[in-house]
């Protein structure tokens, strides 16, 4: 008898757990952290997976060094929690981004890191050369306070 309620009550946090419904995919959607301070990841997720949005950022090369430009994606996909996507090319430079979208440490919606992207951006550059470098980074997006 004993033993069956110490099961149970150890049980029980597992099973409320399990019951834990998964993010609906468009509660992924918002605006996350991005590579440098001020920069930021527009997400938009729509009906079938779809993911559409922009990251906006700090220019680096010759032709928009620190100005603020907005890339937008090319193509976006979520399956389960497994996010992907690639941005147009602007300037000679576009990423693409393979990861994860899960909860973060953030208590509640309205505060950052309630949702956390991790997994691989890289970043692709076309010099006046025609060749391109490819550089990859592992990343952390968190996602900005929702109202």
């Amino acid at each position: 008898m004993r033993f069956a309620l110490i099961s149970s009550l150890l049980l029980f946090p597992l099973m409320c757990l399990a019951q834990s419904p998964a993010p609906a995919p468009d509660d992924y959607s918002g605006m996350y952290s991005f590579l440098r301070d001020g920069e930021f990841v527009q997400i938009t997720v729509e009906d079938g997976g779809k993911v559409s949005g922009f990251i906006s950022r700090y220019g680096d090369t010759n032709a928009d060094k620190d100005t603020f430009i907005d890339q937008f994606f090319e193509s976006g996909k979520l399956a389960g929690n497994h996010l992907s996507f690639a941005t147009k090319p602007l300037h000679g430079v576009w990423f693409t981004f393979e990861g994860t979208l899960n909860r973060g440490p953030g208590k509640a919606m309205d505060e950052e890191s309630y949702y956390v992207a991790r997994g691989t951006l890289v970043r692709f550059k076309t010099g006046t050369d025609e060749k391109t470098t490819r550089e990859s980074r592992t990343v952390e997006f968190k996602s900005f306070p929702k109202d």
